[in-house]
């Protein structure tokens, strides 16, 4: 059975400024996929004509956020997803458009069970970025945790 994420574009541009601002777009989202795209443009280049590191590593942690709000966004009522830490790696110098991947490497039913047994879980998504000619220019690892909201507080 196939869930319904088709949400999960608007989600984010909605509670994430920077995606709005920064014109991410997105492809493919699905609970265990995200493809998200950052167009050329001069503005956001450096001082050697790709796309800044800023822009690849935002581009980067926003198409895993988008596959972790999909996988686990049922779980906002009494969760609410953060990063723990990225690790990133530039390749090579990117040129022009940027498409990055993120695929969850975990579960997210074991994520869930650790969860639903009061425990913290923690969930890793690994992204690739790709330029304009479709060479992989960075990878990057992101670790992500569902830490648990808090109950309203009496009185």
């Amino acid at each position: 059975m196939s869930v319904d994420v088709s949400w999960v574009p608007d989600a984010l541009r909605r509670a994430v400024p920077w995606v709005r601002t920064s014109g991410v777009e997105f492809g493919e989202v699905t609970t265990t996929r995200a493809v998200a795209y950052l167009p050329d443009h001069e503005e956001l280049r450096n001082h050697v004509g790709g796309p800044h590191a800023a822009m690849i590593f935002g581009l980067a942690e926003t198409a895993s956020g988008a596959v972790g709000l999909a996988a686990f966004g049922a779980t906002m009522e009494r969760a609410t997803p953060l990063v723990v830490r990225a690790e990133i790696g530039y390749l090579k110098l990117a040129r022009g458009p940027l498409t990055a991947e993120a695929v969850l490497t975990r579960p997210a039913a074991e994520v869930l069970a650790d969860l639903d047994a009061g425990r913290r879980p923690e969930f890793t998504v690994a992204v690739a970025v790709r330029d304009g000619d479709g060479a992989e220019t960075t990878t990057m690892t992101v670790v992500w945790t569902l830490k648990p909201n808090r109950a309203p507080r009496a009185g």
